[in-house]
């Protein structure tokens, strides 16, 4: 068998004596005060700092609305683009309850209006159906991240292409094609899997049904009905079809550069995110487990093993990261502002430091080089049978 095709062991399921100077508990205590006084430090100012990001989102989304008409060009696919991602990274902050604690703001800011009923539309209009990304993300891949539980974890979905017996080239054709696609290929089956499909109510963890790009054409389950009637139907409907045609009157060949624009910027929204999501958790120096966490403590040093920091400090590479470079932060404290999580950056670090947990932090194309290796059946991440005594 060629070195290209063979899929090296899964990771060491022993306890890691890189880990054997991990203070769990004194790392607990430290984050408790840091959690304290981060809380105490959220105002009206982190408001402020995400209306400013939602307003860029909007100026790059009119951008890209004026010139759509133009033939296909990277000026409007890229505003269009922005103006979308931007809509997903409010959305990741506001429904983790990160502006709940502001008191005074719009209720449409908050976890209890963002996107509800009718302002789906209005306020986060994707492939994904909200309420689904609430209970598949916010609470079942924080609640369970590296374990196999974990609905996002990467390297578990990957198994298939890791053990293919085919040129690594081929693996990563399928990576690049997964890239252009993942939203509506993998983050909306994903997600509406959680969901009972008659009451649209949260499914059991254990009792997940799970749909996926492979049996999305299958009618005969009420779950993919339900992924066609809320999820593919309206976002293709709206995007691909009624606007281009609203430019039906100057023309067929401008309704054709409106609907390749919008499929150009499609693209590249699902590469952006590709890129910056996928490497969060997958690496070979991150870490998978097969226990869960008990207490507090458990849960802090889990989430930092399993999690990866990309460089940060900066308004540009922060919103061209979606906030995701401080997953680290974010995984501690999943309900910040996300102004907050460059301020405290600097202090989980050296707590990581101080205690003996390793702080993985490089740039995103690293994260993604090491993401990809594991995706194809070069490395493996890490596993533990149990933390440290």
């Amino acid at each position: 068998m060629p070195a290209c095709c063979t899929t090296p062991p899964a990771g060491s399921r022993d306890s890691d004596p890189d880990l054997a100077a991990m203070d769990v508990a004194g790392f607990a205590a430290d984050i408790e005060a840091l959690r304290r006084s981060a809380y105490a430090a959220i105002s009206h100012a982190d408001y402020l700092h995400m209306r400013r990001v939602e307003r860029f989102g909007r100026l790059a989304a009119l951008v890209g609305y004026l010139t759509i008409w133009l033939p296909p060009n990277p000026l409007t696919a890229v505003a269009l683009s922005f103006g979308q991602s931007t809509r997903w990274l409010l959305a990741h902050h506001i429904t983790h309850r990160g502006y709940d604690r502001i008191p005074g703001i719009p209720a449409r800011y908050t976890s209890r209006g963002f996107a509800k009923g009718w302002r789906r539309f209005v306020d986060w209009f994707d492939w994904i159906l909200p309420n689904a990304w609430d209970y598949e993300h916010n609470t079942l891949h924080h609640a369970y991240t590296g374990e196999d539980k974990d609905p996002d974890a990467v390297e578990r979905h990957v198994e298939f292409l890791r053990a293919l017996r085919v040129p690594r080239g081929v693996k990563y054709a399928f990576l690049s094609l997964l890239a252009c696609t993942w939203k509506f290929t993998y983050y909306a089956p994903r997600t509406m899997s959680v969901l009972d499909p008659h009451t649209m109510r949260r499914r059991p963890s254990d009792h997940i049904l799970h749909v996926s790009i492979g049996n999305a054409l299958d009618l005969r389950s009420p779950t993919v009905r339900a992924l066609w009637a809320r999820c593919y139907l309206p976002y293709a409907g709206f995007h691909f079809l009624l606007v281009p045609c609203l430019f039906l009157p100057l023309g067929t060949t401008t309704a054709l550069f409106v609907l390749l624009n919008k499929l150009l910027a499609e693209c590249i929204t699902n590469v952006h995110a590709f890129l910056v999501i996928a490497p969060n958790h997958t690496a070979d120096d991150l870490y998978r487990f097969d226990f869960h966490y008990h207490g507090r403590g458990e849960f802090y040093a889990t989430q930092v093993l399993s999690s990866a920091n990309y460089r940060c400090g900066t308004a540009v590479v922060d919103y061209l990261s979606l906030w995701l470079n401080y997953q680290i932060e974010h995984h501690l404290f999943s309900d910040l502002p996300m102004s907050k999580y460059r301020e405290i950056q600097p202090q989980v670090k050296a707590l990581c430091e101080r205690h003996g947990l390793p702080y993985r932090q490089e740039s995103v194309f690293k994260r993604f080089a090491r993401m990809t290796d594991v995706a194809v059946g070069r490395t493996s991440g890490r596993r533990l049978e149990r933390l440290p005594a």
